[in-house]
Formats: C-alpha cells, sequence, structure tokens
C-alpha cells in the first residue's frame, strides 16, 4: 500500500449495496456521504447485474469502489458462465475484491450443496486472480469455520467477514486464518450484546467498518428506510467506544485496515 496522507483520511464503509434503486438521486446521496465525512465507499456485488451495476457507479464517482460476485441466496439466477462475467470484472481497476459470497442458511429451501459450490468456484477465482473476499455468513457458523479452515489455502490475499454475527470466542478462530471482520448499525442496537463483545475481542488491527446499507440502521435511526452509508459516523463511534479509544484514533485504524486488505482502494481512474 502507498503511504497515506492524513489529509486522505476519513470515514469508509466497506460494504454498501448502492445498485438497487432505494435512495433516489445517487447524486444527492453521494453529497449527503461527503457531508458526513465519508470519503470511500464499497458497493458489494451479489449477482451479475449488481456486480455489473457496481462497475458503472465506480466510474461515475470518485469515491466509489465495488466487488463482483454471487451472494448464496441468489444462486437460482447463476447460470452457466456467470462466473466468466464475474472473473472479468475482478480485472476493472477500482473492482477491490471477490464478492459477497459464501454460505447462508436462514431460509428452509436453502440448498446447501450448491452454496458449498458455487462458494469454493469464487474462492478459487479470487485466488488465482490474487484478490480478497468480501463473505456472507448467516446461521451457519460451525459450517462456516470447517469451510474456511479446509480451505484455508484459498485466503492468502486476504478476507473479510461482513456484518459479522457469529460468536466473540469463534472471531479468534477464524483470526487466526487471517480473517478481517467488519461491524454495521446492528452493533448500535441496545440488544447487540454478541456484536459488542465481538468488536472488544477482535483486535484494532482486523476491524472495519460498514453499512450494509439500504439494510440494517443504526440504533438513532432504528425502524427507518433506506440506510446509508452516511451512518458510519455513529458506527464508528459505537466501535471506539467499545475499544475505549477516541473516534479520532479509530478512524485512521480502519482506513488503513481497509487499504491494507484492499490494496486497489489506492487507485482512481484517469480522466
Amino acid at each position: 500500500m502507498s503511504e497515506i496522507s492524513a489529509a486522505e483520511v476519513g470515514f469508509i464503509d466497506v460494504h454498501c449495496h448502492l445498485t438497487g434503486g432505494e435512495y433516489g438521486s445517487l447524486d444527492d446521496l453521494v453529497s449527503k456521504m461527503e457531508a458526513a465525512g465519508i470519503k470511500k465507499v464499497i458497493t458489494a456485488g451479489f449477482d451479475i447485474p449488481s456486480s455489473e451495476g457496481g462497475a458503472e457507479l465506480a466510474e461515475r464517482y470518485p469515491m466509489v469502489y465495488f466487488t463482483a460476485g454471487f451472494h448464496p441466496t441468489e444462486l437460482k439466477k447463476y447460470r452457466e458462465g456467470d462466473l466468466d462475467k464475474i472473473k472479468a470484472l475482478l480485472a476493472h481497476p477500482k473492482c477491490v475484491a471477490l464478492g459477497e459470497i459464501g454460505l447462508d442458511y436462514h431460509y428452509d429451501d436453502t440448498d446447501k450443496s450448491l452454496q458449498h459450490e458455487l462458494f469454493l468456484r469464487q474462492l478459487e477465482i479470487a485466488d488465482a486472480a490474487g484478490m480478497p473476499v468480501q463473505i456472507h455468513s448467516r446461521d451457519c457458523a460451525e459450517d462456516m469455520y470447517n469451510f474456511l479452515s479446509g480451505h484455508a489455502h484459498l485466503l492468502s490475499h486476504g478476507a473479510l467477514l461482513h456484518c459479522y454475527s457469529h460468536s466473540p470466542e469463534l472471531s479468534r478462530e477464524f483470526a487466526k486464518l487471517g480473517i478481517c471482520f467488519s461491524f454495521g448499525g446492528t452493533s448500535t442496537w441496545k440488544g447487540s450484546k454478541r456484536a459488542k463483545k465481538s468488536i472488544a475481542a477482535i483486535s484494532a488491527q482486523r476491524l472495519l467498518t460498514e453499512t450494509d446499507s439500504p439494510y440494517l440502521p443504526p440504533a438513532s435511526l432504528y425502524g427507518t428506510f433506506p440506510n446509508t452509508p452516511a451512518s458510519i459516523p455513529e458506527i464508528a463511534a459505537n466501535m471506539a467506544e467499545i475499544k475505549g479509544v477516541l473516534v479520532g484514533e479509530l478512524v485512521p485504524q480502519v482506513w488503513h485496515n481497509a487499504h491494507m486488505l484492499f490494496p486497489k482502494l489506492s487507485r482512481v481512474l484517469k480522466a
């Protein structure tokens, strides 16, 4: 990572969704984010349209970067040849990771076999491309750990467990695999004891901030929609309080962590 000047440092949202049309004017949203001190955001792909849409937004707005990948609950949309499209998007100068990919056992009709197959194939693509991955993990703690520990050789370019929801004890085991963790609005909720304990347990060098917007607003906006990346300051303040540091200390650490995990965040498109 190239050296970063203090003037560049600011709030960063490493996982949001900007391609679904929930926000109205994206120009207005970007202005709102800038006013809140947000310097960079990563819009996460979850299928082909959202991944391609992320690339379009990254080309339009300097602060926007994107990921490309197939989400485990979107696999009914998957068609042969789609992974070739994902692979091609990884070459984009502002595509920072392959994702979001992973496992999700929340729904009764989950095809676990297909999820495992596509998760592995995408991890292999990311590894071959020298790219980090953004991982979605819901209601599958033991399987996720066993899967990742069994394929740890495919994580050598970095991995993020976004919106981490498993136990603080398991976070220590994931960390041994070199994995980083991001937390969003749910970690600010009064009843989110597990998330708060996880933030306390995880090294500051592995923590990142996200919103998963338009979903999961922070406590001050609970029950509203859409959430936006402009809520990152509240999420960062909560994280700093849990870690017992000032927000002014946490923000540069998270910024550094993000650029170490996603080296292409340092890239800009030439006019």
